[in-house]
């Protein structure tokens, strides 16, 4: 059985996942191989752009949060 990236049929979205999965855990491996790879799905440099932008303002902020030792779900428990 599929996970993560591999389980969606829809080749863009599994595209974008692949580059956010990596742009998440080994930022410092993204190349223009990896941005081609988006440009090959048919997103252009704007949509490649926000993407980009997206996953590193979730890694910033949860980062905020764990070094202020924020609870991220205060109700729960």
């Amino acid at each position: 059985m599929a996970q993560g990236s591999d389980a969606t049929p829809d080749e863009r979205l599994r595209a974008l996942l692949r580059y956010a999965e990596r742009l998440t855990l080994e930022p410092a491996s993204v190349n223009e191989r990896h941005v081609d790879a988006l440009r090959e799905v048919g997103l252009d440099d704007r949509a490649i752009h926000d993407a980009a932008q997206v996953v590193a303002y979730f890694a910033y902020i949860n980062r905020v949060a764990d070094g202020l030792g924020v609870d991220p779900e205060p109700d729960a428990g």
